[in-house]
């Protein structure tokens, strides 16, 4: 596994893409290294077979990847901010 920039547990800024300065925890890193799984973003739909748990089927939400070049520390992102004296962005 390469060394990535962001760990399991740490709070990060989503930097570009569709869900750009929204803030979430690392729930994971993928193994290759080029993904994260961040709390509450990017939430996609999955539909799931009948089962003993959904004995319809079922459609349930869940947070889908974010490439690692798209997530910066959250501490990076304010010394940033701050440095170049823009507001805060809010999410």
């Amino acid at each position: 596994m390469s060394k990535t920039h962001v760990k399991k547990g740490e709070e990060v800024v989503v930097i570009s893409g569709a869900e750009r300065g929204k803030r979430g925890k690392v729930i994971s890193v993928t193994s290759s290294g080029e993904r994260v799984i961040l709390e509450g973003i990017k939430m996609i739909k999955r539909h799931t077979r009948k089962s003993q748990q959904h004995p319809q089927g079922a459609i349930i939400q869940r947070e889908g990847t974010v490439h690692i070049s798209n997530v910066m520390a959250v501490a990076n992102f304010d010394a940033r901010a701050a440095k170049r004296g823009t507001a805060e962005t809010k999410a």
